[in-house]
């Protein structure tokens, strides 16, 4: 009875978790376990039929039953079959919808969140855990669940049929099928902690596959395949073993089984021969008692797989819950930025990284119309003032405002549709060349053409075979680093933004380019404000404040009347 309830409790922790999903489905749902009922009756009805045969058509010679009981038997086994097929196939849709639904809604809760959640977890571990896991939800629904009530029912169908026959020899059986559950239940634990391993595990196999793939050319350039690939070798291995103890304590639990129907067996046989010899039993109502009580062994055997299956299930959900109960740290305001951007404020602004400091008592005054240079060494906090700027963290202490209302009160959408930033590190997407530059956007052609001629990217762009739609392979591996750096000024450019941020945009870029870039830069900042980040003393020459920052300290301001 406890390993039942211990059991009923898990199987309901799990459907707890998807039940607002089944909610959608519910009449499919219920039309699906009526089928599972419906297919349990029938299987247990057979079983039953037995006795009829032998007893009125063997035995007692009635030619009338003779006729009736095929018929009979026909329609139980139609009956059963309509009922599997119906739902399987219903469970089949519900789970494959519900794992459509998690991965969208796990991918939009995961956008949501705040950028220091993407730093702090591997890819490869969110991947994992938005394709495999929510695949283990998926068995739950489309099998667990459907075969946990339909099993069920055909269990306690069959042993009212067997203590209906003997309630004597049922005694017997229904103490054995007790015991058995209790090595099942210790077999089912270390499955379900095994099964989580596994999924870990699984997970380090997709980060290092991610990371692999994603820095190929510096694993070829550096001639390390060979330490890659042992690396990768041993994680493996490590899986390897991980699920062979999952499948040595699952297929534990068949040989069990058999071994404990074995001894049932006996019993009966024993037992059920006195009573047929002694005339307390005919030979129907035995072997009737003997169908049934054989019939429940695979219900049973079908309950101790999804029992120990389930375990494996309830970990991946647990997973998956974890990400969907996460709330962002980051809040997100209600007031839309309706108007130029006029100014943008630091007031005493200090900002730590898991307690390391990133700024501290930082004050600036971003103006529009301004060029503001940002100077300083690597990890000084230029790119910290810029994150800060784009609400990607929030301020330990001090105060941010734009047109002097605090920034937290507006929209992230609308902050982000204000502000475009171009950055070292080049994002560009496997599609075309006006899908990339409009992205979040509609395509305008002309507004593009514009776009890649302010950013010097329309010479090479109109020379590719599609013009504008040629399509770029991933991470733009067709086109130079040049090239991609004028794409993503490009991409800024077209959407007309309130703040430009260059962080570091030209260091990919030729001198003639660059200064090209510099001439874009004296064309659009009418309206705009204009940061840069950069240690090349020629661009920083094109601010009319150049801030300098060490240690997450402001050390110098210097302002300049009319930009060079």
């Amino acid at each position: 009875m406890d390993t039942y309830l211990y059991y009923n409790n898990r199987m309901k922790k799990l459907i707890l978790q998807i039940l607002p999903y089944i909610k959608e489905h519910r009449y499919k749902f219920v039309a699906a376990m009526v089928a599972g009922i419906v297919t349990a009756l029938c299987t247990a009805f057979i079983a039953y039929l037995v006795k009829p045969v032998l007893d009125d058509v063997f035995n007692a010679k009635n030619s009338f039953m003779l006729i009736i009981l095929p018929i009979v038997v026909i329609f139980a086994y139609l009956g059963k079959s309509a009922g599997m097929y119906i739902q399987s196939y219903l469970m089949n849709y519900i789970g494959l919808d519900i794992v459509r639904q998690i991965r969208n809604e796990l991918l939009e809760h995961m956008l949501k969140l705040e950028i220091d959640f993407f730093n702090k977890m591997r890819n490869g571990e969110l991947i994992a855990r938005i394709t495999n896991d929510i695949e283990a939800i998926r068995n739950a629904v489309s099998n667990y669940i459907g075969d946990f009530a339909r099993e069920s029912v055909t269990f306690i169908a069959l042993i009212a049929v067997v203590i209906y026959q003997s309630p004597k020899m049922a005694m017997f059986g229904i103490i054995i099928m007790g015991l058995a559950m209790i090595p099942v239940n210790i077999i089912a634990k270390k499955i379900k902690s095994r099964s989580k391993a596994s999924m870990e595990q699984n997970s380090d196999i997709t980060s290092k596959l991610n990371e692999i793939f994603n820095n190929a050319e510096l694993i070829k350039a550096s001639n390390s395949e060979d330490i890659e690939a042992k690396y990768f070798k041993e994680a493996n291995f490590k899986f390897f073993r991980i699920n062979m103890k999952v499948v040595q304590q699952n297929q534990l639990v068949n040989p069990l089984m058999e071994f404990l129907g074995a001894i049932i067996v006996a019993i009966i046989i024993y037992i059920g021969g006195h009573e047929v010899i002694n005339d307390r039993m005919t030979t129907g109502e035995f072997f009737s008692f003997v169908t049934a009580l054989f019939m429940t062994y695979t219900p049973l055997k079908k309950l101790t797989s999804i029992y120990t299956g389930t375990q494996g299930a309830i970990a991946a959900g647990n997973r998956i819950i974890e990400i969907l109960n996460r709330e962002p740290k980051i809040k997100d305001g209600t007031k839309p930025i309706d108007k130029n951007i006029e100014s943008i404020k630091f007031s005493d602004v200090s900002l730590y990284y898991d307690g390391i400091l990133a700024l501290k008592n930082i004050n600036i005054d971003f103006k529009c119309n301004e060029v503001i240079a940002l100077k300083g060494k690597s990890g000084s906090g230029k790119s910290s003032i810029v994150n800060l700027i784009l609400r990607l963290y929030t301020p330990t202490s001090g105060n941010i405002t734009i047109n002097d209302i605090p920034i937290e009160k507006y929209t992230q959408k609308s902050i982000c549709n204000n502000i475009a930033i171009v950055t070292q590190r080049i994002f560009i997407f496997n599609d075309s060349i006006a899908a990339n530059v409009a992205y979040g956007q509609k395509i305008d052609e002309n507004r593009m053409i514009e776009a890649l001629k302010q950013a010097f990217a329309y010479d090479f762009v109109k020379k590719l075979p599609d013009g504008i739609y040629t399509k770029l392979d991933e991470y733009g591996a067709n086109l130079s680093g040049g090239q991609r750096q004028r794409i993503a000024i490009a991409r800024a450019i077209y959407r007309n933004p309130k703040v430009l941020i260059f962080d570091e945009a030209t260091s990919a870029l030729d001198k003639n380019t660059e200064d090209s870039i510099k001439k874009t830069i004296e064309l659009i900042k009418k309206d705009k404000i204009i940061i840069i980040i950069a240690h090349r003393p020629s661009t920083i020459k094109l601010a009319n404040k150049i801030i300098e920052i060490e240690n997450g300290k402001i050390v110098n301001i210097d302002k300049i009347s009319t930009p060079k």
